[in-house]
């Protein structure tokens, strides 16, 4: 009798691909800006995400001084604005998926959202 090998098929499942996902959260009020930043890092702890920040970026402050006399006469008084932008930068590592929940997040009013998605290469 001959013995005939078993042929071992090997099937090779894919791992889903994994994505490096970049927010960047601007306002001009920290208190939503931080509340957004919660919301997202919360979401990622319950779906086991790995994310990294809030990373806190610098303060932008645009001033302008004005003179207060509309006509120009008079004493030289002076106003001074000034107006500080917010910025937070949050690193996920996850699935398309939870690019889908993140959708679902209550984006304040007056924080502007930008993300940004790169593949990541899988190690072989």
């Amino acid at each position: 009798m001959s013995m005939n090998p078993i042929k071992k098929t090997e099937e090779t499942v894919a791992a889903p691909a994994v994505n490096k996902i970049s927010i960047t959260l601007t306002s001009r009020n920290p208190k939503s800006l931080e509340k957004v930043c919660a919301d997202i890092i919360t979401l990622a702890k319950n779906q086991k995400v790995k994310a990294k920040g809030p990373i806190r970026i610098p303060n932008k402050v645009l001033k302008i001084t004005t003179r207060k006399s509309p006509c120009g006469e008079g004493t030289n008084t002076w106003d001074r604005f000034e107006m500080r932008i917010h910025k937070r930068v949050i690193h996920i590592l996850s699935t398309q998926d939870f690019v889908k929940q993140m959708n679902t997040i209550s984006i304040e009013a007056g924080v502007d959202v930008e993300v940004i998605m790169d593949k990541k290469e899988a190690k072989n």
